[in-house]
């Protein structure tokens, strides 16, 4: 496919508790087996090296998002510069205002540079609208070094900076707070940039460090100054704060912005000259080139001041070397976000939330959890000032302890890169803590609202990282989004509360939040939290009987509402699946508490064999389409809003095609990618296989010959596609998304390929994934589907259990670890108490816990 159609759319046992400092795993060797195939180079020009630098054409599209979990975005360019700064509570994609960071050396002529690299060739179109904001940092224009290059290790992003006519080396590093288990710092709305200069030359050098910002905060910015003393500057220690009043149509536009250095040699000029916005960047320009370090008060009248600088003056004598941080925080404590939750809602600035003229005070519109911890912007300073040191240290032990996995490249890769969606506005966390989520997002805002339980069930990130967030996604569908009879909104209102219910609920949603109910119970160990949810969990279960299941066959029969924003209608092998997992899953939880589950047995049992005899054609599973002899009349009847199907009005043409296929939108004999996507689920929560493992190899085996699609020229890129008709039989109207590549199911079917005994496979899926996010055709750190850092990316998660086989459980206290891969390894593990390092020395199996504890009786060691 061409680029451009493509983005149209048995055990060994060693007891123990392991705290970190434990077990000691030093210099692990590289994985054999397999794994040693795997092409971490590059196969030409127009591919890189994975986990490797971005630089050249490589670079040109890389935007890093740095910010805390619900707290606000702002991404780090290959160049060094900021862009898509989002604060205001949704994305602001392609704002990229006026910062900027310089070096200049006094007395010498033409030295100063903008701490950027050259700009990528897309951002150097003219502006051809009034309205379209500025596509170039805050230097543009100015100069810049000659090189730059980018490398990435979450959550740091380094830039690497030269110039052969300048006498120092620097290195640009971004970061926020991050650390498993520390949700709150990790949602703090702050980001730090450091930079560090070493003079490899041969004599002292004197230079003069700068940061500079407009006031993009103030209204209206680039066409002049702010028009009210609110939009302003303030002086504070080490820097300057950037205020933003908010008109008062439009109060939660308010915001403020903090920006310091705790050097003691900093000076600050808080007070740019009163010009317009070109004007002001030139004469603050002449300043930062002259090396001058110009002290300025804040503006106390009149109109507000349209930027800012601080200085840092210092002198490296040859082979010395100097960090600067730069500190950024900001506080918006209002938003204009409501949304209703429920079912889906018809694509529009309007019904998106974009204006919600409706909101009238604070409580009926969200609130990020920041502004509950902080009481304004004065706080969060003071606190990133006295826990920077500590979180800094925290953050990389946690890097430290992720990148010292010796897993395929490409594994790595997917997975760091999706860890990138926990810093964008795809991620809210509202103010009482509890998690809540878009689908993605478009530039300006989030698209399908609510932590759609069918997309985001396929996400394994919270769960590992932040199982006490992941627990509160349940507490909500179960507690919040579901009805006394068991029917649940897969859409979540913001702020949370109970739902219309004004739509049908899903399968794979509904059904998929009972097997994520046992993966978080084993995760976290506390059966009490199961205890008070399982009677939700079980009218869940038994309302999709009722309504999806009523003759009992143990397979989803009445159409029911997928991922696909379609109904399918007949047993499927997709669905159905994800049945069988939630039915196991039932036996299982039930059982620990003491419940009777004996239907629940029968309708496995039933399903099971069903779906293996009836729905396996030999080679792959498929759906048996059927429309007749149902509860459900077909057409069904658009009146009733539980009922109701995407065909409205039947044209002629597709009545006629219904008289004689029955419901559009089917898949009936396709090869579908995550066509046993139940299976895969099942193992990842830890409940095992539920079909029968050979015929699923085959389907697997099948998915890859028959989806995967490989670019036959530079030119052309590759992936899995959704749904193939390798034997013919496609309907005439099948599912819209079927030739989508969605990079969720190509991360959750190459998972599943490593767990079955396939990795090879799965690698290659893998591998062509990340070549298309390779910097020169997509950003690396933004994998769009409907939307950008979609939330179905975080199914990459799971190719880490997938490939080390490594999955702690806190109910057994049992580490299980069933490599896929042969051969000495280390991979990274993190558990509700604890994370660290897990794999193989030497033939035998270890736990190196890096922060907290892990305690274990044993681990269940199987070898690949």
């Amino acid at each position: 496919m061409k680029r451009r159609d493509f983005l149209t759319k048995g055990c060994g046992a060693v007891a123990g508790t392991a705290v970190a400092g434990g077990v000691a795993a030093a210099d692990v060797p590289k994985p054999s087996g397999v794994a040693e195939g795997s092409p971490s180079g590059c196969r030409n020009e127009h591919q890189r090296v994975f986990g490797g630098i971005y630089e050249g054409a490589f670079a040109d599209l890389v935007s890093f998002p740095m910010g805390g979990l619900g707290a606000g975005m702002i991404c780090l360019e290959a160049t060094g510069a900021l862009c898509d700064v989002s604060l205001h509570h949704q994305p602001d994609l392609g704002w990229t205002p006026g910062i900027f960071a310089a070096v200049a050396f006094p007395g010498k002529t033409q030295m100063a540079r903008v701490l950027e690299g050259p700009a990528p060739r897309w951002k150097c179109r003219p502006v051809m609208r009034w309205s379209e904001r500025p596509r170039a940092s805050g230097g543009g224009g100015l100069p810049r070094f000659s090189r730059a290059s980018f490398s990435s290790k979450f959550p740091f992003g380094t830039v690497f900076l030269e110039d052969d006519t300048l006498p120092l080396q620097v290195k640009v590093t971004g970061w926020s707070p991050f650390e498993p288990g520390d949700a709150d710092n990790a949602s703090l709305p702050v980001v730090a940039m450091e930079y560090h200069f070493e003079n490899r030359g041969t004599e002292t050098v004197d230079a003069v460090f700068s940061y500079s910002s407009l006031n993009f905060l103030a209204e209206p910015l680039w066409f002049g100054q702010g028009k009210v003393n609110s939009d302003g500057i303030r002086a504070i220690a080490g820097g300057f704060q950037l205020c933003g009043g908010g008109a008062p149509s439009r109060p939660w536009d308010a915001a403020d912005l903090a920006i310091w250095v705790d050097d003691p040699a900093v000076v600050v000029n808080a007070a740019w000259l009163r010009l317009p916005f070109g004007d002001a960047v030139a004469m603050a320009w002449k300043d930062i080139e002259a090396g001058k370090c110009v002290s300025r008060p804040a503006v106390e009248g009149g109109p507000a001041a349209p930027g800012a600088t601080l200085f840092v003056p210092f002198k490296l004598a040859p082979g010395e070397q100097k960090n600067i941080p730069v500190k950024l925080a900001w506080y918006v404590g209002r938003s204009h976000i409501n949304r209703p939750g429920g079912g889906h809602v018809v694509m529009s600035w309007e019904a998106q939330g974009w204006e919600n003229r409706a909101i009238q005070n604070d409580g009926d519109a969200y609130r990020a959890w920041y502004t509950a911890r902080f009481n304004n912007i004065d706080a969060v300073v003071q606190y990133w000032r006295e826990s920077y040191q500590l979180l800094r240290k925290n953050t990389s032990r946690f890097t430290e302890a992720f990148y010292s996995s010796t897993l395929p490249p490409e594994v790595i890769e997917a997975v760091s890169a999706n860890l990138s969606i926990l810093k964008t506005p795809t991620v809210l966390r509202q103010a009482d803590g509890r998690l809540w989520g878009w689908a993605g997002c478009s530039d300006e805002i989030g698209l399908f609202e609510g932590t759609c339980t069918h997309v985001w069930g396929y996400a394994q990130t919270f769960a590992h990282l932040f199982p006490n967030l992941e627990r509160t996604l349940r507490e909500t569908e179960f507690n919040v989004n579901q009805r006394e009879d068991g029917h649940q909104d897969f859409q979540s209102a913001l702020p949370i509360r109970p739902t219309p219910h004004n739509f049908c609920a899903t399968a794979d949603g509904q059904l998929g939040a009972i097997l994520r109910t046992y993966r978080d119970w084993r995760i976290c160990g506390d059966t009490g939290w199961l205890r008070g949810l399982w009677p939700k969990v079980r009218s869940s279960l038994d309302y999709c009987i009722r309504t999806w299941d009523p003759d009992h066959t143990g397979t989803l029969v009445e159409p029911h509402h997928v991922t696909w924003d379609v109904k399918l209608w007949g047993p499927n092998s997709m669905t159905g699946s994800i049945y069988l997992g939630a039915l196991k899953a039932a036996i299982e939880m039930g059982r620990a508490l003491g419940d009777d589950v004996t239907l629940y047995k029968h309708l496995y049992a039933s399903g099971k064999h069903r779906v293996e005899q009836v729905l396996f054609n030999g080679e792959f599973f498929v759906q048996k389409t059927q429309w007749k002899g149902l509860k459900t009349p077909f057409p069904d009847n658009p009146t009733d809003p539980s009922l109701r199907d995407y065909v409205r009005q039947w044209p002629p043409e597709a009545a006629e095609i219904a008289a004689r296929e029955g419901p559009p939108y089917q898949y009936g004999e396709g090869c579908v990618a995550d066509g046993v996507m139940g299976a895969w689920l099942a193992l990842v929560c830890g409940s095992g296989h539920i079909l029968d493992q050979a015929k699923v190899r085959s389907h697997l085996s099948s998915v890859f010959v028959h989806n995967l699609s490989q670019g036959q020229t530079d030119e052309e890129e590759g992936g899995l596609v959704n749904c193939t008709w390798p034997r013919g039989g496609c309907p005439t109207i099948p599912f819209a998304h079927h030739s989508g590549v969605w990079t969720g199911v190509e991360y959750q079917v190459a998972g599943h390929m490593m767990m079955m005994g396939m990795p090879e496979q799965g690698l290659q899926i893998v591998r062509t994934c990340r070549q298309r996010f390779n910097g020169r055709w997509l950003n690396p750190f933004d994998e769009i589907e409907s939307g950008h850092w979609f939330a179905r990316a975080m199914s990459s998660y799971g190719l880490l259990q997938a490939m080390s086989g490594a999955r702690y459980d806190a109910i057994e206290r049992v580490l299980y670890l069933s490599p896929a891969i042969k051969g000495d390894f280390s991979s990274f593990l993190s558990t509700a108490t604890g994370y660290g390092t897990v794999g193989v020395k030497g033939g035998k199996p270890f736990l190196k816990v890096a922060a907290g504890e892990i305690p274990y009786v044993r681990i269940a060691y199987i070898p690949a």
